[in-house]
């Protein structure tokens, strides 16, 4: 048997479970919440791992491996932004929008808990929001397509299309059919098998480089400035680097998750899997781009596209099928992103902007379907997006994820810590924010000067804090929400 015969026949089974996940979810959603927020009822476990392997994508095995192995350790100063963003995410957002979206109007996405918490009556933040949502997601979903595509190219020499559209077409099946339990549960077992690649590849290569003082050796002999986490940064560099932490306030598809574990006491134990897994892998990540430099260097051989050098190496190092198994890694990574995005892209073209625009009675069982008509749809534009094959992953992640991070990061914030936060402020900041993102990020002079996050970012908090401050009216009905907020937040730690 070939060796590419034994990874397909890894892929297969790997996809087959997908799909099995599915249709498992599938028979346990009934209605709308269901479909949306799996019933509120997520454990710590598959919370922390559903949101981790959402969170990472196809750039934590292909993107950030991949600048590494072109640039250095100077690349990981993205994966410490994002580790202390994730940490504070859990430590400052998770408890209180867990107990706030139920208070407020047991609200199941993130627009409807603002509309709810800020009791906007003219539905325009609740709009906006869902718009804001329906275009960064469209682009995210599309890059996880590319690295889908990508994956298959390089792994088994198939059309970059052909894989662009396996990958879709599993995905789509299982995110339309189970919803959000679907989507939480497939995301358990692909970050589990995202996590032990990552570090069974860089352990088991260190022992085809020499161990770590030749390994080490070899990286300096290619270019000693990539073992240094300054050399050629700047200090705007890193800044934009570490920025990318403050995104994590803003992503609808990783905060979902704390409006959906079980309790407030669960989150503690979520926050101290998602840190551990997400620090290892992270590790195993930067560790990867290390092997793959000294590997290439000491058999003189060159790598066409530094995004492969996870998949490549686990290919050199292991036996075929459980290369394969590594392989599916990726698709894991892939498939987990892209299915956590259309739900929540999904939710907001039914749940905020549908439900919203037009008056309807249409029951539960109705929604649900026209969900996964919205998953579909979803689908086939960010497909249309991926198809030139045109960006670096990297490149679109980075795009959508400041997008995300400048449009809701300062209003989730806001809106949990601040009582005088006003629907028109909440509004004007996202705005804002988005647009300075979507400017910023398509001038070339200002992208290299400093991460469109930065501005956006703080854009949108000084924009929301002063419209607030002009609009402010007291609200007997927001004073005791908070208040009732900040009481239960007290018995249930």
């Amino acid at each position: 048997m070939s060796n590419e015969m034994y990874q397909l026949i890894a892929i297969i089974i790997y996809m087959a479970a997908m799909v099995f996940i599915g249709w498992y979810a599938f028979k346990r959603t009934s209605n709308l919440t269901d479909y949306m927020l799996g019933g509120r009822s997520l454990g710590p476990a598959v919370t922390a791992l559903s949101a981790g392997a959402a969170d990472m994508s196809g750039w934590l095995l292909m993107g950030l491996p991949g600048a590494i192995f072109l640039n250095g350790l100077v690349e990981t100063w993205i994966a410490v932004g994002l580790t202390i963003g994730a940490y504070l995410n859990y430590t400052l957002v998770a408890p209180r929008l867990r107990v706030y979206t139920q208070v407020s109007g047991d609200s199941i996405t993130i627009p409807s808990y603002l509309e709810n918490r800020l009791k906007d009556k003219s539905r325009l933040l609740r709009i906006a929001s869902g718009i804001v949502i329906l275009i960064f997601f469209t682009f995210y979903v599309s890059s996880g397509m590319v690295a889908g595509g990508k994956f298959f190219l390089s792994s088994f020499g198939l059309d970059y299309h052909l894989g662009l559209l396996l990958v879709s077409a599993v995905v789509i099946f299982y995110t339309l059919f189970g919803g959000f339990l679907a989507v939480s549960y497939t995301d358990v077992v692909q970050g589990l098998i995202m996590f032990l690649s990552l570090l069974l590849i860089p352990i088991f290569g260190l022992f085809l480089t020499g161990g770590l003082s030749e390994t080490a050796a070899s990286i300096r002999e290619v270019d000693p400035h990539l073992l240094s986490f300054v050399s050629g940064a700047s200090f705007l560099g890193v800044l934009s680097a570490v920025a990318w932490g403050l995104g994590y306030f803003g992503q609808p598809h990783i905060i979902v998750r704390f409006m959906a574990i079980g309790s407030v006491k669960d989150v503690k134990s979520a926050r101290r899997i998602g840190i551990g897994w997400m620090f290892l892998s992270l590790f195993g990540a930067v560790a990867t781009a290390l092997v793959g430099i000294a590997y290439y260097h000491q058999n003189n051989a060159t790598l066409a596209d530094a995004e492969t050098v996870f998949i490549t190496l686990g290919q050199i190092i292991f036996h075929p099928f459980i290369a394969g198994i590594m392989l599916a890694a990726v698709l894991a990574a892939v498939m987990s992103t892209i299915s956590s995005q259309l739900i929540v892209t999904s939710s907001a073209l039914i749940e905020d902007l549908y439900k919203a625009v037009i008056k309807t009675d249409a029951s539960d069982k109705q929604y649900v379907f026209y969900g996964r008509v919205a998953v579909l749809a979803v689908s086939v534009i960010a497909m249309v997006l991926a198809w030139p094959n045109s960006d670096s992953i990297l490149k679109i992640v980075s795009f959508a994820w400041a997008g995300f991070g400048a449009s809701f990061g300062p209003i989730i914030l806001l809106s949990l810590y601040w009582r005088k936060i006003t629907a028109k402020g909440a509004l004007w900041g996202m705005i804002t924010g988005a647009v300075t993102v979507l400017i910023w990020g398509n001038v070339d002079s200002l992208t290299n000067t400093i991460y469109e996050i930065v501005p956006g970012f703080i854009i949108c908090w000084v924009v929301t804090y002063f419209v607030s401050l002009a609009t402010y009216q007291p609200n007997d009905e927001i004073d005791k929400e908070f208040t009732e907020t900040l009481e239960l937040l007290e018995r249930e730690r």
